[in-house]
C-alpha cells in the first residue's frame, strides 16, 4: 500500500524548507517597501523594489530552467538558501548600524527574487523525483495551499516585525534561510535521474525545452488556459481595486478585497484532493474554467462595493484543483532531464500574460469604465474554457490516468 504525502520524509523536508522560502518573501515583499519608504520617504523608490523583484523572477525562470536540469538540484536551492541568507544578513547589518542606502535595498530585493526563481524551478523540477506519480497532484495541491498560506501571514507578519524594530524582519529572513537550506541538505534521496550525456550549449538546452512543449497537445494546451485563467484573476482584482477606490471606499477596506481573494486560494487547495479523485483531468478544466469565466463575469455587477471580491474569491477557490491536476500530470509526463525546463516555459508564458494585466485594465478602466474591464477578462477566461472543452490536449489527456 502507498504512503501518504505526509509520511514521506523527502517530500515533507522540501515543502517545509520551501515554506520557510515562501513565508520569507511574504515578509520581505513589504518589510523593503516600508524600508524605502522610512529611508528616503518616496513611493516611487519604494515602488521600485516590486518591480525589481518581478523583472528578476520574470528574467531568471527561462535560464533557471536550464541550470536546475543541469545541475544538482539539491545543491541549487541550498545555495539560493545560502545566497538569502547573505544579503539579509548584510541588510540587517547595515539597517542596525544606520548605513542602509537605496543602493543596497534594491540589490537584496533583487538578489532575494534570483533566488526564490532558482530555488523555485528546482523544487518544481524536483517533484516527480520523491513523490509516486499517482501522488503527484496532492503534491501541487500542497504547494498550492503553501503559496496562498505565505501570501496570506507574510505580509502582515512583515509589517508587525518592522514595527517592532527596522531590522527584525530581515534577521528573521536570514534566520529562516538557514533552517531552509539545513532542511535541504538533509533530504538523502537524489531530486534528479542520473546524467549521463554531455551537457549542451544554453541555447541548445532552452531550445529542446521550449520545442518539446509546443510540440505536445497537453503541454500546449496547459500554457494556454494557465495563461488567460492569471492573466485574468490579475485584472480583475486590480479593476475591482480602482472601482472601490473610485467610489471612496476606505484603504482598509479596499485591502480585504485581496484578503478575500488569498483565503479563497488557500480554502480550494484544502479541497483540491478531493475534487480530483470526484472528476476526470478533462471534467475538472473545463468545469473550473467556465465556473471561472461565469464567476468574473459577475464581478462587473458588484464593482460599487466589496461584495465584487466574493464571485472572485470562489474562481480562485477553483484555481487550486485544476492546477493541482494540469500541473501534476504535467510533471509526470515530463521526462526528468527536461523537468525545469518545462515547469520555467509554461510559467514564463503565464506570468508574463499577468504581468500586463494591471497596466491593461487601468487602460480600460480609464477608457470604458470597471465593467467593460472585467468583461474582457472574462472573455479571455472563456477563450480558455473554449479550449478546454474541444482541444485535443487536454480532451485526450483526460483519458489517461497516473499510475506508477
Amino acid at each position: 500500500m502507498m504512503a501518504g504525502l505526509w509520511r514521506n520524509r523527502e517530500f515533507n523536508l522540501l515543502w517545509t524548507s520551501q515554506s520557510l522560502a515562501d513565508l520569507g518573501d511574504g515578509i520581505a515583499s513589504l518589510a523593503l517597501a516600508l524600508l524605502v519608504l522610512a529611508e528616503t520617504g518616496s513611493p516611487v523608490q519604494a515602488g521600485m523594489v516590486g518591480t525589481i523583484t518581478q523583472v528578476a523572477r520574470l528574467a531568471l525562470r527561462l535560464p533557471a530552467g536550464v541550470l536546475v536540469d543541469r545541475m544538482d538540484r539539491r545543491h541549487v536551492m541550498a545555495c539560493c538558501g545560502v545566497l538569502r541568507l547573505a544579503v539579509f544578513a548584510t541588510l540587517t547589518v547595515a539597517v542596525l548600524s544606520g548605513h542602509t542606502g537605496l543602493a543596497l535595498i534594491l540589490v537584496v530585493a533583487a538578489a532575494d527574487a534570483a533566488g526564490s526563481a532558482l530555488s523555485g524551478t528546482a523544487e518544481d523540477a524536483s517533484i516527480r523525483s520523491i513523490v509516486p506519480i499517482a501522488q503527484l497532484p496532492a503534491a501541487v495541491a500542497r504547494n498550492e495551499a503553501r503559496s496562498y498560506g505565505a501570501s496570506l501571514a507574510g505580509p502582515p507578519l512583515g509589517g508587525l516585525l518592522f514595527g517592532v524594530a527596522h531590522a527584525v524582519p530581515f534577521l528573521a529572513n536570514a534566520i529562516s534561510s538557514l533552517v531552509s537550506v539545513v532542511l535541504v541538505l538533509f533530504i538523502r534521496k537524489p531530486l534528479q535521474a542520473e546524467r549521463e550525456e554531455k551537457p549542451q550549449a544554453y541555447g541548445a538546452a532552452l531550445a529542446e525545452g521550449v520545442t518539446f512543449v509546443l510540440s505536445h497537445p497537453f503541454l500546449r494546451a496547459l500554457m494556454f488556459i494557465a495563461a488567460p485563467l492569471n492573466f485574468a484573476i490579475g485584472g480583475v482584482l486590480f479593476s475591482v481595486i480602482v472601482a472601490l477606490q473610485r467610489n471612496g471606499t476606505p484603504p482598509a477596506v479596499i485591502g480585504l478585497a485581496e484578503t478575500i481573494v488569498a483565503v479563497g486560494g488557500l480554502l480550494g487547495a484544502f479541497v483540491a484532493p478531493a475534487l480530483q479523485r470526484r472528476l476526470s483531468l478533462a471534467s475538472l478544466a473545463r468545469l473550473i474554467c467556465w465556473a471561472a469565466a461565469a464567476l468574473l463575469a459577475s464581478v462587473a455587477m458588484l464593482t460599487s462595493s466589496i461584495a465584487a471580491a466574493v464571485p472572485l474569491g470562489l474562481a480562485v477557490f477553483l484555481g487550486p484543483a485544476c492546477n493541482a491536476a494540469l500541473f501534476g500530470f504535467q510533471a509526470a509526463i515530463t521526462p526528468d532531464r527536461l523537468q525545469g525546463r518545462v515547469s520555467s516555459v509554461i510559467m514564463v508564458a503565464a506570468t508574463s500574460m499577468a504581468a500586463i494585466a494591471p497596466v491593461l485594465a487601468g487602460a480600460i478602466v480609464a477608457a470604458w469604465g470597471p465593467a467593460a474591464a472585467i468583461l474582457f477578462f472574462a472573455a479571455a477566461v472563456a477563450g480558455s474554457a473554449l479550449l478546454a472543452t474541444f482541444g485535443n490536449g487536454i480532451r485526450h489527456a483526460g483519458d489517461r490516468v497516473l499510475v506508477e
